[in-house]
C-alpha cells in the first residue's frame, strides 16, 4: 500500500493599516445612508401626497396619480436592490484602493441622485439622467477585483 504524506499549508496572514484615505471610503459609506434617508424621505411625502396607504407599496393604475408615485416610489426601491452591490464593491475596493473607490463611490451616489430625481418627475426615461453612476460602480467593481486578486495571491 502507498502512503500518504499530507501537508496543510498554513495560510499568510497579513494586516494592513488604515489610512486617511480609508477614512474617505468611510465617509461615502456613511453618506450613503443620507442618501438612502433623502429619497426615503421623498417617498413619504408622496404618499401623503398622492394619498397611498401603507402598506401598499405601489399605487394601483386606477389611481389619477399613480405614475407620479409609482416612480418616485421605484426610484428609491431599485437604489435599495443595488445598495447591498455599492456597498461590497467600496468596501472590497477601498482594502487596497480607498481614494479611486472613495471617487468612484461618490459618483455612483450621485448618479443615484440624478437616477432618482429624474425618475421622480413621472418621466421614466428621465431617470437615465443617472447613468452616469455606472462608471463610479464598475470602477468600484475593478478596485475589488484588483483587491480580490491581490490577496489571493499575497
Amino acid at each position: 500500500s502507498r502512503k500518504m504524506n499530507i501537508h496543510y499549508n498554513t495560510p499568510k496572514l497579513f494586516t494592513f493599516v488604515l489610512s486617511r484615505e480609508h477614512g474617505i471610503a468611510a465617509g461615502v459609506a456613511v453618506s450613503s445612508w443620507f442618501v438612502l434617508q433623502y429619497m426615503g424621505v421623498r417617498v413619504v411625502k408622496a404618499r401623503k401626497q398622492y394619498s397611498i396607504e401603507y402598506p401598499k407599496l405601489y399605487a394601483s393604475e386606477s389611481d389619477a396619480n399613480a405614475k407620479k408615485f409609482n416612480c418616485i416610489q421605484r426610484g428609491h426601491q431599485h437604489t435599495l436592490e443595488v445598495y447591498p452591490e455599492f456597498l461590497l464593491m467600496l468596501g472590497l475596493g477601498s482594502i487596497r484602493y480607498p481614494l479611486i473607490s472613495s471617487i468612484a463611490g461618490v459618483v455612483w451616489l450621485l448618479g443615484r441622485l440624478a437616477f432618482f430625481q429624474g425618475y421622480s418627475t413621472g418621466e421614466i426615461e428621465k431617470r437615465r439622467y443617472g447613468s452616469f453612476g455606472y462608471f463610479g460602480l464598475f470602477t468600484m467593481m475593478g478596485c475589488a477585483v484588483k483587491t480580490t486578486y491581490d490577496l489571493i495571491r499575497a
